[in-house]
């Protein structure tokens, strides 16, 4: 069994921190459980556009709204409390918070937690194998 806190990742290699988002990743692949566990909170008034290539990743909306843009179709949809968006087709999209928004993510594969983002928004697939890491 693990219990961990948000307090318990707060300020470490777990807390990411960028000019539009905080994301505390709670569950990593490092714990074998098969998905990853963040807590993120996106920043009032940013843009985020965003492309798993290599990941499905499930949204909840648990305080603060906004609204996501899929980039393919141009379809727009409101976030608030209680909404949940599901990234099923490695969607391009694009999430712009009115307010900050808190959310649980949920990602599969899990994340190592040591992901950046690329310039189309992408994480690469890195695979935590016992000791090594390595990039695909």
């Amino acid at each position: 069994m693990l219990v961990r806190t948000l307090a318990d990742v707060e300020d470490t290699d777990a807390d990411i921190k960028t000019e539009g988002w905080r994301s505390k990743r709670i569950i990593l692949a490092k714990e074998k459980a098969g998905f990853s566990v963040h807590e993120t909170t996106l920043y009032a008034g940013t843009v985020n556009d965003f492309w798993y290539a290599n990941h499905i990743e499930a949204v909840f909306v648990f305080e603060g709204e906004g609204e996501i843009l899929d980039k393919a179709t141009g379809e727009t949809h409101e976030l608030k409390p209680g909404s949940l968006y599901l990234l099923n087709n490695h969607d391009k999209h694009q999430v712009r918070p009115k307010t900050d928004m808190r959310t649980v993510c949920v990602f599969n594969p899990p994340v190592t937690g040591r992901e950046v983002h690329d310039e189309n928004g992408v994480y690469p697939l890195v695979v935590e194998d016992d000791d090594t890491v390595s990039a695909g």
